[in-house]
């Protein structure tokens, strides 16, 4: 859903000035559920605690393209409130399991469980809370000091005086995946944290200043 959105936007609104993105509006069963604000790329598998898993990037993934896509849809598109309430709803769902240093776990309904620090799910939900304000659609009082409690725990904790990121989960597609994580664990694949990390600071600049 994510990559699908962004690019089908992207390409209907070259097309077509007048009417882009008929047929992309958000779909059940292309590969990403919704439930309780959180998303799956699959069917949810079970934690050894019984609730469903959900996974850190794929839900900061989800929730970028929902910011991307929203940047370019024009405001009387008609899935335009589609997209917006779910991410909105999103955002929401977020906020009660951040963990209290800042971060959100790579498992995101089990701590005990791959569970810890994780930079790059963290990234992507500090920037699309942060993009969110700065664009009026999420309320500043609420989202802005969960935004701002993220990235000061990345800088604080996974950057590195060389500025090496820790804390980043390498390549997969759930939170057992290239694993463990640490501050001092180089991931195989570090483009995934840096991007993300450089989002989050552009749009947290723009909230604060």
């Amino acid at each position: 859903m994510q990559f699908r959105s962004v690019v089908g936007w992207r390409l209907a609104a070259r097309v077509t000035r007048q009417k882009p993105g008929d047929e992309m509006g958000l779909k059940s069963g292309e590969g990403c559920s919704l439930a309780g604000g959180l998303a799956d790329f699959v069917a949810p598998y079970k934690e050894p605690n019984g609730e469903d898993c959900y996974w850190s990037r794929g839900n900061g993934w989800v929730l970028a393209a929902l910011v991307r896509v929203l940047e370019i849809m024009p405001k009387d598109a008609q899935d335009r409130k589609e997209y917006q309430h779910t991410f909105e709803k999103m955002c929401k769902a977020l906020i009660p399991i951040q963990r209290a240093d800042g971060f959100w776990n790579t498992s995101q309904h089990n701590p005990n469980n791959y569970g810890g620090k994780e930079l790059t799910g963290t990234a992507l939900f500090a920037y699309g809370m942060a993009w969110g304000v700065n664009h009026g659609i999420l309320n500043k009082r609420k989202y802005q000091p969960v935004a701002i409690k993220a990235w000061n725990a990345m800088v604080k904790d996974a950057v590195h005086p060389n500025g090496f990121l820790g804390h980043v989960q390498g390549t997969g597609k759930q939170p057992s995946d290239s694993q463990p994580t640490s501050y001092d664990r180089v991931p195989n694949f570090e483009d995934y944290g840096l991007g993300c990390f450089l989002l989050a600071g552009s749009e947290v600049y723009r909230m604060k200043n």
